[in-house]
């Protein structure tokens, strides 16, 4: 473990705040990357590109012929064009929808317990950075990835990446490379810990080794 606060430039008693700002500057947010958003523009020609919209706008382009050559009202072509502006209200709709959405998950933002100057603070988990050192305990979705520096009876479930239902015990010993010098298993990486997973028993501590995308 000392050597894995060496290699991420902290210590047990964590980072300062100038420092934990700097490499958040340096290195962005602790966040999974989001697919690009299409525009307003683009949703409102992907709503007139589907079939059914199209059928109805053929039928009113073909309602509005027969109305003018036969000399007959637009009822027919008005009840249409309005199917047709209900539904690409859709559009409206779902842009509202997904700014709400957004909005919730800023106000329910995950945090964790991280050492700060020493001292216990509460951080916004997407504010995390390597070198971090952050306090685990059981019910906590780990953050990000890191090397366990205390463990006390700390269980992970950790189904998401290994397939294993049962719970992992997690140490602070030092695992060894395989033969040949192959890297460990990441089910057999016990004194790790990875983001996405939860502890559902004990308590412990981890040095943050990577962060976001990494």
């Amino acid at each position: 473990k000392e050597a894995a606060l060496q290699a991420v430039k902290s210590s047990s008693q964590g980072l300062t705040q100038a420092e934990a700002r700097a490499r958040l500057e340096r290195n962005g947010k602790n966040q999974l990357a989001q697919g690009k958003k299409d525009s307003l523009l683009k949703r409102f020609f992907l709503q007139m590109a589907d079939p059914m919209i199209l059928i109805l706008l053929a039928a009113a382009a073909i309602s509005g012929a027969l109305a003018v050559y036969e000399n007959e009202s637009f009822t027919d072509v008005i009840i249409i064009l309005f199917v047709v502006v209900n539904a690409v209200l859709g559009v409206y709709q779902e842009n509202k929808a997904e700014k709400a959405i957004e909005a919730l998950q800023e106000m329910a933002a995950a945090t964790s317990k991280v050492l700060r100057d020493g001292q216990m603070m509460t951080v916004r988990s997407e504010d995390l950075v390597v070198g971090d050192v952050v306090l685990l305990e059981a019910g906590d979705a780990v953050p990000a990835d890191g090397r366990i520096l205390e463990s006390a009876s700390l269980k992970i479930e950790e189904a998401a990446l290994t397939g294993e239902s049962v719970p992992v015990n997690k140490v602070v010993d030092l695992i060894n490379l395989r033969e040949g010098g192959r890297d460990v298993p990441l089910g057999d990486r016990k004194n790790m810990v990875y983001m996405g997973s939860t502890v559902v028993y004990g308590r412990g501590s981890a040095v943050i080794t990577a962060t976001g995308m990494d």
